[in-house]
């Protein structure tokens, strides 16, 4: 696939923030438990992801392009060890839980606010000065990074580099395991 036809780094941002907006509003719709259950699980699974892959991607980035890069990704990384405490938290619950609902809109509005940031203000100022095919490699690393992080929240888990990538790729084939246990919604079988 060329560059041209491929994301840049601000578009792929986007469509994970679309993905976890999708599970997040299947979550509210969803019209009983086990459906619920299934679209919570997708959506740690995304979060989770999307917040790691960032770390390891998209700070460094901040942190070379930026002015006040290290400022910046800093803070970035303070916004998750919140998301993050949340997740964890969210992801021990079951969804007749009376917190459900509210820790799960508590944790889109941290996400709402973390990813409004980037999408306006941090992603243009890296992509004004960045060429198009750095951006698009962004994108892709990020893409491939996803595959190989923790799918659940471990919030003690460091996330500075470069401790956050070591942490990561001996967390996750763990997550991974746990993962096939547990109810997502591909697995349903529609009659």
């Amino acid at each position: 696939m060329s560059s041209h036809t491929s994301p840049r780094i601000s578009e792929a941002l986007k469509q994970d923030r679309r993905d976890i907006e999708d599970c997040y509003e299947s979550i509210l719709r969803a019209d009983n438990q086990d459906n619920r259950e299934r679209w919570a699980h997708q959506f740690a699974w995304e979060a989770v992801r999307l917040l790691v892959g960032e770390e390891i991607v998209v700070y460094p980035a901040f942190e070379k392009y930026l002015p006040n890069g290290k400022a910046v990704a800093d803070k970035d990384r303070s916004e998750h060890q919140m998301v993050k405490n949340d997740l964890y938290k969210f992801e021990h619950m079951k969804p007749d839980d009376k917190d459900f609902i509210p820790i799960l809109k508590r944790i889109m509005g941290e996400l709402n606010h973390h990813m409004t940031s980037e999408q306006e203000v941090q992603l243009p100022q890296v992509e004004s000065v960045i060429s198009t095919e750095e951006s698009v490699n962004l994108a892709k690393r990020l893409s491939r990074t996803k595959n190989f992080v923790p799918t659940h929240s471990h919030p003690s888990a460091p996330n500075e580099p470069p401790f956050e990538t070591a942490v990561a790729l001996l967390t996750a084939p763990i997550d991974k395991i746990k993962d096939m246990f547990m109810k997502f919604p591909e697995d349903q079988i529609t009659t």
